[in-house]
């Protein structure tokens, strides 16, 4: 049968969990509980080998025009496989069904999002990303995530702000 990418059902929530908590586990990823998972299930999809799930994304709106792609991860002998781009690509798909022009993503994997069409760019210009997770997350004052942005639909382009609102500038430095 080989490797299929779906949306994921909730029979795949242990599998995800699992998936998920080993990145955690390094520091990779926050971590998902799978009460979290199960009232997510319908942001992620799967990557599947033969029934096994082997890899997972999921894209979260945060905005009208913003999306985040999360919880990317794959099973160990599968990175390097292009599964990884396979995920994005769907998810970037669900994001274009959606009319979502911008899809977003903190990351330690940059060669990784450079090679999926995504550039480097400054997580102020997310503040919707910023004031909705960041300001509760762990590492808020020592993120060495970096931040990737795709842009899908040329017209949002012009709306990227160069500069962070002030409020941003004053809370986070």
């Amino acid at each position: 049968m080989g490797i299929v990418c779906r949306k994921a059902r909730l029979s795949d929530v242990d599998a995800l969990h699992d998936l998920i908590r080993g990145y955690a586990e390094k520091g990779i990823m926050l971590p998902r509980s799978r009460e979290a998972l199960t009232r997510n299930i319908d942001r992620f999809y799967v990557a599947e080998d033969d029934g096994k799930i082997i890899g997972c994304g999921s894209l979260i709106r945060l905005g009208s025009d913003l999306a985040e792609i999360r919880s990317l991860g794959m099973a160990e002998g599968y990175k390097g496989k292009g599964v990884g781009t396979r995920l994005v690509e769907a998810l970037i798909e669900e994001a274009r069904a959606q009319g979502i022009p911008k899809v977003m993503a903190l990351t330690y994997a940059v060669d990784f999002f450079r090679k999926n069409g995504f550039e480097v760019v400054d997580m102020s210009i997310f503040p919707e990303k910023v004031w909705t997770d960041c300001i509760h997350c762990p590492k808020r004052d020592r993120c060495d995530e970096i931040a990737m942005l795709r842009v899908l639909d040329a017209r949002a382009n012009a709306e990227i702000r160069s500069e962070p609102p002030a409020a941003l500038r004053t809370a986070f430095g």
